[in-house]
């Protein structure tokens, strides 16, 4: 059995989740359930970043100790995530007891071996990112993604040596045993690495400074970077130090999804974290793009952030999954609109499987008393190959499509053979097309399934196949799985449309 880890950045208790975050949680999770359906024992991990100085501020404005803050953020995006049906294994928090204990072990091996030193830095630093920038990086001064000058940072700090690690880090991406995808985003970081280098960055705050953050083991009057904090989640979700069974079974992580605003400091500070400590470096790190709404910026100013709970409430979670996974190319960056999403409702959804599956359990009921055929067939489709490929090669989107293209077939199966001709002059014709038909609904569920649970799980109800995924991935993907006689119910529509057929 091969093991499959998968991982979401944590994300920042500054502010309830939205449809960019929920994008990243759907990815890894269909990737998550695709491979789950492969027969692979698979673990995905996501979570929640606590610490900060932003945090801290935020607290402070509303009145607030900051982890009452953070329990309240935290919990909005358990719930959200709840409510989109992510499979998470695990959710990390920050400011979990076992995690920061981990954080000052290795804060504390990595001093000793004098990773770690006491010195003074002066950097440009922005609070919004908190992360430091070169001059390269702003644009008239201003970092560009929160339109703000840094602030210059010079005082007594804690420094790590990552410039120590940068050849070995680069020498890693460049043989691609740190995968970088897409390529593009493998390009600049080479491209970065070559022309700029890597520098020391300080490690710590004064505790006066940031008082909400992990102290320093080895000198509780500073705590620790807000990124060293987080970055370790991937590791103290496994149970890191204490439990190496589980570290050992599913480090390094398969993929770890990002957005390309965080890929710099994943591809460098964390390696140089993994190799200070003795620990593989990541496997692969695939980078998605920024969101946009109807072709602005996201933003609480312009009043545009869309709330995942929202729409999943008001459409369906398969709905906004589908959207997301249908209407974005990954890695690239995307456009939201909800206009689009009502139109993939419509055409897709209501119009397209929703439709199929109605026609086909209507004919059964009609034709053979809702019952499968007492005959078994092959189908005319290749669809899991297209299908398989494109998940090794993290095209979700890709899979979605050949998906979509296997109903098209269907449905043009149906229009040539018309059942409803056949049922006067040839009976045994019509029951071997509705064999096919049936099992290919049945195929149909088990390939939705990662992008759409709900839906796939009332395909098997409607199938008399309440087990279904407990069969195989090999022995589910041939023709002929669908036993004769399997009672069938037509059931409820599975999306019924927005607006109502006259």
């Amino acid at each position: 059995m091969a093991k499959f880890y998968i991982t979401t950045p944590i994300f920042y208790v500054n502010d309830k989740p939205h449809v960019g975050h929920a994008y990243t949680v759907i990815v890894a999770d269909v990737l998550a359930r695709y491979h789950r359906m492969r027969g692979d024992e698979v673990f995905y991990l996501t979570g929640t970043d606590e610490h900060g100085v932003k945090i801290q501020e935020i607290a402070e404005k509303q009145g607030k100790q900051p982890k009452e803050l953070a329990d309240g953020i935290s919990a909005k995006f358990r719930l959200a995530w709840d409510t989109l049906n992510i499979s998470n294994d695990g959710f990390m928090r920050t400011t979990d007891a076992h995690h920061e204990d981990a954080v000052r072990y290795a804060l504390s091996e990595m001093y000793k071996q004098e990773w770690i030193y006491k010195g003074s830095y002066e950097a440009l630093y922005c609070v919004g990112c908190e992360q430091y920038k070169m001059k390269s990086e702003l644009v008239e001064g201003k970092c560009t993604d929160h339109n703000r000058e840094p602030e210059v940072h010079s005082e007594e700090a804690y420094l790590f040596k990552l410039s120590h690690f940068a050849p070995e880090i680069l020498k890693r991406i460049k043989s691609e045993k740190i995968k970088i995808l897409p390529v593009t985003r493998h390009n600049e970081m080479v491209s970065f690495l070559e022309l700029e280098g890597l520098n020391d960055i300080a490690i710590s705050r004064r505790k006066e400074k940031v008082a909400w953050g992990i102290e320093l083991p080895f000198d509780p009057n500073h705590t620790t970077y807000v990124w060293v904090d987080a970055f370790l989640n991937y590791i103290t979700g496994l149970g890191w130090p204490k439990d190496k069974t589980r570290m050992e079974k599913f480090w390094p992580a398969n993929v770890q999804l990002m957005s390309k605003d965080i890929l710099r400091v994943h591809a460098t500070i964390w390696q140089a974290i993994l190799l200070a400590l003795g620990l593989e470096t990541s496997q692969t790190l695939f980078i998605h793009g920024f969101f946009t709404v109807d072709g602005q910026k996201m933003s609480k100013s312009l009043g545009n952030v869309v709330d995942p709970m929202e729409i999943a409430q008001t459409y369906g979670a398969d709905v906004l999954r589908y959207h997301l996974m249908r209407e974005i190319s990954f890695g690239s960056d995307g456009d939201f609109s909800l206009r689009r999403l009502e139109e993939r409702h419509e055409s897709d959804l209501a119009n397209g499987i929703g439709n199929l599956v109605a026609r086909v359990l209507g004919m059964a009921e009609k034709y053979t008393g809702g019952k499968v055929p007492e005959i078994t067939a092959s189908v005319f489709s290749n669809v899991w190959d297209a299908y398989g490929s494109h998940f090794e090669k993290f095209q979700p989107d890709q899979a979605l499509s050949a998906v979509w293209g296997f109903i098209t077939d269907v449905d043009k199966f149906i229009d040539t053979e018309q059942p409803w001709v056949l049922a006067k002059t040839d009976t045994e014709r019509l029951n071997f097309d509705l064999y096919i038909l049936l099992e290919s609904l049945r195929h149909l569920g088990r390939l939705v399934w990662p992008f759409m649970p709900s839906t796939a799980e009332k395909i098997f109800t409607q199938l008399g196949l309440p087990d279904e995924l407990k069969v195989g991935y090999d022995e589910g993907k041939k023709w002929g799985g669908l036993q004769p006689g399997t009672r069938v119910t037509k059931g409820e529509g599975l999306f019924p449309r927005l607006i109502p057929n006259p």
